[in-house]
């Protein structure tokens, strides 16, 4: 496993359990085609699927993962 897959699955883990985003919303960004990990956090916030504070929680996360 990558680095990156490491931390895009700890990142869903993140998602899933702390701010109870549901499995299907994480999905839907998933499948997005300009999709990296880099970029959940924006297209989850795009598509109405997070709250701007829920992002903004989502890079305090990133920032010390």
């Amino acid at each position: 496993m990558t680095n990156e897959s490491t931390t895009q699955a700890r990142l869903i883990k993140f998602l899933r359990e702390e701010l109870s985003i549901p499995t299907e919303s994480i999905a839907i960004a998933l499948k997005q085609p300009e999709q990296d990990s880099n970029l959940l956090p924006m297209i989850l916030w795009q598509y109405g699927l997070i709250t701007l504070e829920q992002l903004d929680r989502i890079f305090d996360w990133l920032e010390t993962a």
